[in-house]
């Protein structure tokens, strides 16, 4: 029963995930006319590349695939950061309507709510405190790669790391601050793993 409730649940978190990026891909493919520079355009941002991997995880649980714990959480932190920094720092940048506003609530809140809500009660336990060190790799590394595509386009993924506009000393301090909440998380989530046990 709590298998099937598990399978389920999964699946709903894919399928969220996954209704919201085939959107916003129809969204941005109206404007470019492309599919090739849509996908380019896309890939560029960290909700974009977040949200495929809760569909490619979440749809593995769904199917009966084990999932280690480790990568669940990675996952599960990784989306949630998503929605913390779309509600600390992006919400209401951009005035959204139709399909894009759709995308935008599936994107960024609907499945960071619904995967938090599925790790409290489904997860499998199993967690250890190095692991938020390792689930900080995915940020990381997206920030050398952001900030390059920024420089050499012009034009950056989030407006707290736009060097032309901040500088590259006050766009560190950002990353710095984004990294100390990350890991803070990551190690709540550890707690909340081995408490609940």
């Amino acid at each position: 029963m709590m298998k099937g409730a598990r399978r389920i649940g999964a699946a709903v978190i894919a399928l969220t995930a996954g209704a919201g990026l085939a959107i916003q891909f129809s969204t941005t493919l109206e404007q470019t006319g492309s599919v090739g520079a849509t996908l380019w355009i896309l890939v560029r941002f960290f909700t974009v590349l977040t949200n495929m991997a809760v569909l490619l995880v979440f749809g593995k649980i769904a199917c009966g695939v084990r999932v280690t714990p480790r990568l669940i959480g990675g996952v599960t932190l990784a989306i949630l950061l998503v929605g913390v920094i779309y509600g600390l720092l992006l919400r209401g940048l951009l005035s959204l309507s139709g399909e894009a506003l759709l995308a935008d609530t599936l994107l960024h809140k609907a499945t960071p709510i619904l995967a938090a809500l599925w790790w409290i009660g489904c997860a499998p336990r199993g967690l250890s405190w190095h692991d938020p060190w390792l689930w900080a790799a995915f940020p990381a590394a997206y920030l050398p790669y952001a900030l390059v595509r920024g420089a050499l386009e012009e034009t950056y993924a989030y407006p707290f790391i736009d060097v032309a506009k901040l500088g590259l000393g006050q766009v560190l301090l950002n990353a710095v601050l984004i990294a100390i909440g990350f890991l803070m998380a990551g190690h709540l989530l550890i707690w909340i793993d081995r408490r609940f046990r």
